[in-house]
């Protein structure tokens, strides 16, 4: 992501660093440009807890085109085994600005194809085109807010037509007549997402 925006090789830099060597740039000659987003396809099932997805793939076919870059270990056949670190892919890119990167990403996604596991692309793709995240009006407990038991996305307009004392989850979630959200014990509260 840093070489995306700044230009420099990272790992050259410390290479050299560590062979004693001076760094040949200081913080200021750093400028940074645009704006990178780096989605980190897992073979994971959202819709089952994140739980692993180990299998063949039996297609493998990355994205590609300017300003999109993949580091991939995966390729048609590959069998993706079930014992370590379920990262598959880091798909980058690089956009002029915010709103450009997350369409980039998107359309990387969209040629991303991947069969005979399951894999994270599908939330990437929901993550990226939800209003709220697209805003930027968001904090860390975007996922407790707007994500399903399903393993989907809930859009806004979908949770304004909800009645407020209809289960949103299943568990101790659950819409109450104040339109907040209990989650259960810890007894912690957030507002409706929609005004």
């Amino acid at each position: 992501m840093t070489e995306t925006t700044t230009g420099l090789d990272l790992i050259e830099l410390m290479i050299r660093v560590a062979a004693g060597e001076p760094l040949p740039i200081t913080q200021a000659d750093i400028k940074p440009h645009g704006h990178a987003i780096e989605c980190r396809i897992n073979a994971e099932d959202p819709a089952k807890n994140w739980a692993g997805s180990a299998g063949k793939m039996t297609r493998f076919i990355p994205p590609g085109g300017p300003r999109v870059r993949v580091d991939t270990h995966g390729y048609s056949g590959y069998n993706m085994p079930p014992f370590y670190d379920s990262l598959l892919a880091k798909v980058i890119v690089h956009g002029r600005n915010r709103e450009e990167a997350m369409d980039l990403m998107l359309r990387a996604l969209h040629e991303f194809s991947i069969e005979g596991i399951t894999t994270t692309i599908p939330f990437h793709q929901e993550l990226l085109s939800h209003p709220v995240f697209r805003s930027g009006e968001y904090y860390l407990d975007f996922l407790e807010k707007y994500m399903g038991s399903d393993g989907h996305l809930v859009h806004v307009s979908r949770l304004a037509k909800e009645a407020p004392w209809r289960r949103m989850q299943s568990g101790s979630r659950r819409w109450n007549r104040n339109w907040t959200l209990s989650a259960g014990r810890g007894r912690r509260w957030w507002k409706r997402a929609c005004a």
